[in-house]
């Protein structure tokens, strides 16, 4: 169990690495900059981004949201956008759907629903939550880690302190997290799930803010077998953010938006599987 573990959570980490590095170098860049570089490029994220996020959250892998925590926690991108990518994310809940080649339905249906339920919470959120963005600095990464690398010329030496410190951090929370699921057991979540079609949603959105590629992976076969609604397995899997939750808490330094941030994540995503349960 504990191999397992491990290996789980290196290879989650794995897939994050490219996606890290590559934010932080861009807000290295952005801090290194002119201002008027900076807010340009924020005002384009602004417009543009929850579009981007919910196409680019589709890709199967789990590091994409991770790498968007950080930027909204630099000021480049507004808590719809974040909040959209999350709800966007799959990891290997498509994958495991492609492996079943009777499956193909439902492929199709879940990356429909959940580019929709982004797009749409995306923009409607980013208004709302616009004045957290307007007290965020572009850049101030390095200050608020107090890392001692915002004095260094060039970029690539900072980038790579702060993708090996957050890195090592994921992995001990992965880890961590494996162990317990392992513990716990997936007959005894799909238990706790439950059979009620109207109550299944609020429990698999819930489950689903567990920052762990098991629980995913568990509403996909449960769905697959008959034993969970689509609407049910949606609600999870809009929820699950993989690595970003993580990342949020992680590098955020207001606890409070980082609740506000996932208590609405799990609204939409219980919102989305309860109008899927009145349409279907």
């Amino acid at each position: 169990m504990i191999i397992d573990a491990f290996l789980d959570a290196l290879k989650d980490c794995a897939v994050a690495l490219p996606f890290l590095f590559a934010v932080y170098l861009l807000m290295e860049a952005l801090e290194k900059h002119s201002e008027v570089m900076s807010m340009a490029f924020v005002k384009k994220g602004e417009a543009l981004g929850p579009l981007f996020s919910s196409v680019l959250g589709l890709i199967p892998q789990c590091g994409f949201s991770a790498a968007m925590s950080n930027l909204y926690v630099g000021g480049v991108i507004g808590a719809g956008t974040l909040i959209s990518v999350f709800l966007a994310t799959s990891d290997e809940a498509l994958l495991i759907m492609l492996s079943h080649p009777g499956a193909s339905s439902g492929i199709w249906r879940l990356l429909l629903v959940k580019f929709t339920s982004a797009l749409v919470f995306g923009y409607l959120l980013n208004p709302i939550f616009k004045r957290w963005k307007l007290r965020k600095e572009v850049g101030d990464i390095c200050t608020d880690e107090d890392c001692g690398c915002e004095e260094s010329p060039g970029i690539l030496r900072p980038a790579l302190i702060h993708t090996l410190k957050i890195e090592g951090w994921l992995f001990g929370i992965c880890f961590g997290l494996n162990i317990l699921i392992a513990l716990i057991g997936a007959e005894e979540l799909a238990t706790f799930i439950g059979g009620d079609l109207f109550i299944q949603p609020f429990i698999t959105a819930l489950l689903g803010l567990v920052p762990n590629c098991a629980v995913s992976v568990l509403f996909t076969e449960l769905y697959l077998s008959g034993s969970l609604s689509f609407a049910s397995a949606v609600a999870g899997l809009c929820s699950g953010a993989g690595l970003g939750l993580i990342v949020l808490f992680r590098m955020n330094k207001s606890k409070k938006e980082c609740v506000i941030i996932t208590l609405t994540l799990y609204i939409c995503s219980a919102l989305t599987g309860i109008i899927l349960n009145l349409i279907f």
